[in-house]
């Protein structure tokens, strides 16, 4: 249970994770904990349905599906594996610049070795467990370190407090950001499907099922929460925050030179574990597809990390392919969470399950306005690409 919850929570705690939500506190100031705010109600419903409609049908998001509408599974898994794929170039630079700033070298050495530690990571005969104890501990770190530095930093917690009810600005473009960054692509499964690889599946499962994807958005929320509180502090004190690195200067400002090593720990700790999950998360969305490809999926994850540490090394990041693969992969929770609500109300995909109307409600509604802000964000990033 604990092991989903972390690796859900880990994947989507990323590089990405950390500028963006430094750069909103900046320009939202108290009012970011609105967005934070709506975004863990977003996440709570979408996560809960998802990865209970799983456990109860007994198969992964792709093949639910195609049950729904054949081919869009296919569909789905391709979307999904291409972003994974796109992202984790960025998940490896990020563990390569955490490398760089903690012991010095460069960030293209720090991205090889990163590589090869997620590589020993699925070697290992129980990699499975390995994963799981992997990314709990880092997980850890994470939040104890994020913790450290919010205290450090003194933000006024009771204007933060009053702002996350009643905001001075509300902004569409940041809640689909965040909420795309929390359970967008691959990050929507991750968790469900570690439940079925480790046999936590079926009706009896449902209450363990509900509290690991629970635990998995709060330990998520206990991450976004402490680093807007240390942006928070360091903007309220009308300190500048350096736009090329917005978030190790943040953590260099409440802490000084060890504030910037703990950046590094969290950034390393941050991208390897992301690195792991969406590798994982996204072979497991190929891998039902043939025997073949479920025997070697293994391989096909270590293929996935390798090739991801190529294109880094010898490419760099592409910024706009990352951008266009953003913009999709907004679009690829509200698609997957309406076809999981159909799901749940065919009787030849969960059988004698019912599922409850008021997870059903909820979940409708987030269909709904995600597709919507999910377009708009969408048109928004297509055109910046033109410009």
């Amino acid at each position: 249970m604990l092991g989903a919850a972390f690796l859900m929570a880990t994947s989507a705690i990323g590089p990405g994770f950390l500028t963006q939500t430094t750069v909103f506190t900046q320009s939202l100031a108290s009012s970011f904990g609105f967005v934070i705010f709506i975004s863990i109600i977003i996440d709570i419903f979408a996560q809960t349905n998802v990865w209970r409609i799983i456990a109860v049908s007994e198969k992964r998001g792709q093949d639910i599906a195609n049950m729904v509408l054949p081919g869009l599974g296919y569909i789905i898994a391709a979307l999904i594996v291409i972003g994974g794929l796109a992202f984790n170039i960025g998940n490896i630079a990020g563990a390569g610049l955490g490398l760089n700033v903690i012991t010095g070298i460069s960030p293209k050495t720090g991205a090889l070795i990163s590589c090869v530690i997620a590589l020993l990571i699925f070697l290992v005969k129980e990699a499975g467990k390995v994963m799981d104890r992997f990314t709990q501990i880092a997980g850890l770190i994470m939040i104890v370190l994020m913790v450290f530095v919010a205290w450090k930093t003194s933000p006024p917690i009771g204007e933060a407090v009053i702002k996350s009810f009643a905001p001075d600005k509300i902004d569409v473009f940041s809640i689909i950001t965040i909420v795309g960054g929390s359970v967008g692509g691959y990050i929507t499964f991750a968790g469900g499907h570690r439940l079925l690889d480790s046999g936590t599946k079926g009706i009896s499962a449902l209450p363990e099922v509900t509290k690991s994807s629970v635990i998995g958005i709060l330990i998520t929320a206990v991450m976004r929460i402490a680093l807007f509180l240390a942006v928070l502090g360091v903007v309220s004190k009308g300190l500048h925050i350096d736009s090329n690195n917005p978030s190790a200067s943040v953590f260099q400002l409440a802490a000084g030179n060890i504030g910037y090593k703990i950046f590094g720990i969290i950034m390393w700790a941050a991208s390897i574990t992301s690195v792991v999950g969406a590798a994982y998360t996204s072979v497991s969305f190929i891998k039902t597809f043939s025997k073949k490809l479920n025997r070697n999926s293994k391989w096909i994850i270590i293929g996935f990390i390798v090739f991801s540490t190529l294109c880094f090394l010898f490419i760099g990041q592409p910024v706009k392919v990352l951008v266009l693969v953003g913009a999709l992969n907004s679009m690829i929770l509200p698609i997957a969470l309406g076809v999981l609500l159909i799901a749940a109300y065919k009787k030849k995909i969960v059988g004698d399950y019912k599922h409850p109307i008021w997870l059903t409600i909820p979940g409708v509604l987030v269909v709904i306005v995600l597709f919507l802000m999910g377009g708009y964000t969408m048109i928004e990033q297509l055109l910046s690409l033109f410009k």
